[in-house]
């Protein structure tokens, strides 16, 4: 067998060994390299779209957050507006407690002013009786005597006195 050495080297052997490398290269492209790129790519691809889903799910909490928030504004003005309306139905009632218990004073001190108008108009009706039957009485007495000017006027304050005392 001739060998054809370079400085040692074998270059047949060094000629099959590049042919085997070629044919290893095209076999791992082929059957390899383009799964391997395939898989690559779906990987990247996968990645990229779980970039993309988180991305996503960062703007939909961004924005649910910002709902949130919205929300809750709106809740507490509502609150807000229902304790003013409290405050104000509280402040309405008070004046219309007020205007009741007033009118209900007002209404008493009428009928008291009525009762004492009736109940002065009756203590001058019986002081009426009472002079009448007095009237009476001393004309009765003036026509059995004939009194004095002194003796009338004692009759008078003694009149008086009766009618103080009664009283």
């Amino acid at each position: 067998m001739v060998y054809a050495a370079l400085g040692g080297l074998h270059v047949i052997d060094m000629a099959v060994q590049l042919f085997f490398f070629i044919v290893l290269l095209l076999l791992v492209k082929k059957f390899a390299w383009g799964p391997v790129m395939n898989m690559m790519q779906k990987r990247e691809e996968y990645v990229a779209g779980e970039i993309e889903a988180a991305e996503n799910s960062r703007a939909e909490a961004e924005k649910a957050s910002k709902e949130a928030l919205e929300q809750l504004k709106q809740t507490k003005q509502e609150a807000q507006k229902i304790i003013e309306d409290a405050k104000n139905a509280g402040v309405r009632q008070e004046q219309d407690i007020i205007e009741a218990a007033r009118s209900e004073a007002a209404r008493i001190q009428e009928a008291a002013q009525a009762d004492i108008q009736n109940e002065k108009e009756k203590a001058l009706q019986a002081l009426q009786d009472k002079v009448a039957s007095l009237s009476v009485l001393i004309a009765s007495k003036v026509i059995e005597k004939e009194i004095s000017a002194q003796d009338q006027e004692k009759l008078i304050n003694d009149y008086i006195k009766e009618v103080g005392e009664e009283l």
